[in-house]
């Protein structure tokens, strides 16, 4: 990584020897927390070796801030062209406000797995930091993320809250959450449920969800039919082919949790082609509330993620990163959202 050393050692040097970015580099000799103390010994041995010295007035204009983040959007299939999760959209608000309130620009583009997110947006000044939204195959997309946070790249994500090496998350607790549409389902009488929606390490907020369906099970003592999970990306025509599957596999079921409000649309378009009834025949229960979900017919029960607390605590946890201040990852409340489609409120 970085250029060939040469004769006058410089920061890049040391960059080029410790296999780091070269503002890795520069954050860890001005003592920034946001580089892990291993990497920081690294780079203070090697430039111990070089005798190399910072150049005050270099490293004064280095650290002037751009006062700017990107915002970077992992693609998503989509009916139209935005390629964006409906859900990130609506975050996209919270988020915009947040920066606003702290007098900070806004950079919006996509993420995508080829590309070499810090040196287009924070290694070239462009931002301070990096928020990043969606990720498809986690198993895939956490080496990237191992990879920002070895070089000292500042960054928050939203997803799966976890304490390991993949960076500071910000996201909703996914096993309460779904425990508490489980609750509400079985509460209405409910005993069969199906969970659409990938229940692995692969998608770990879906998983979190399934678990916590799981839960709500257990706690009922109800038997969970691990027949009844069937797999769904987050789109209308996962949602659809799957609960397609559901229901040629045979098995009885009264009541589907989709691990998303697309998915749980999809289901319901696949149930209604079917000639079955929502809620008579099947509850369904999403997550996310996007908007489109007070519109299904019947409107669709689901999961509320907090929109405007999720800005707010990317905003806040990544600026705590840039300013070298300890972040840990932070979990919000989800709020169960009774409509039609899952039958009465609890009493």
């Amino acid at each position: 990584m970085g250029r060939a050393p040469t004769g006058r050692p410089t920061s890049f040097d040391i960059a080029y020897r410790a296999g780091v970015s070269q503002p890795t580099v520069s954050r860890a000799l001005r003592g920034e927390k946001s580089v892990s103390a291993e990497t920081r010994a690294k780079i203070e041995a090697i430039a111990a070796e070089l005798n190399y010295t910072v150049d005050k007035n270099a490293s004064s204009l280095r650290s002037q801030r751009s006062n700017t983040i990107a915002l970077l959007f992992f693609e998503d299939p989509t009916p139209d062209r935005s390629m964006i999760n409906p859900f990130f959209l609506a975050m996209l608000g919270s988020i915009t406000r947040a920066c606003a309130d702290r007098g900070l620009d806004l950079l919006i583009s996509f993420q995508k797995m080829e590309d070499d997110w810090h040196v287009r947006y924070q290694d070239s000044h462009r931002a301070d930091g990096l928020i990043l939204l969606g990720y498809g195959d986690y198993t895939l997309y956490r080496k990237r993320l191992e990879q920002l946070v070895r070089q000292g790249t500042c960054f928050a994500r939203w997803g799966s809250v976890s304490n390991d090496a993949s960076g500071v998350t910000v996201g909703t607790d996914n096993h309460a959450a779904g425990r508490l549409a489980g609750k509400h389902l079985i509460a209405n009488g409910r005993r069969r449920i199906a969970f659409l929606g990938h229940a692995d390490e692969h998608y770990p907020e879906f998983h979190g969800r399934y678990l916590g369906l799981s839960a709500a099970l257990e706690d009922a003592g109800l038997p969970q039919d691990a027949g009844l999970q069937f797999d769904a990306i987050t789109t209308e025509e996962a949602g659809h082919d799957a609960a397609i599957a559901l229901m040629d596999s045979g098995r009885d079921f009264d009541a589907i949790f989709a691990g998303s409000d697309l998915i749980a649309i999809g289901a319901m378009r696949a149930l209604a082609e079917a000639g079955r009834s929502v809620p008579g025949d099947i509850a369904v229960v999403g997550f996310d509330d996007i908007p489109a979900a007070s519109l299904t017919t019947p409107p669709l029960t689901t999961v509320m993620q907090d929109i405007t607390g999720a800005g707010a605590a990317l905003v806040e946890t990544l600026i705590a990163q840039i300013e070298g201040r300890e972040t840990a990852p932070r979990k919000l409340p989800g709020k169960l959202v009774v409509r039609a489609s899952s039958g009465p409120a609890e009493e």
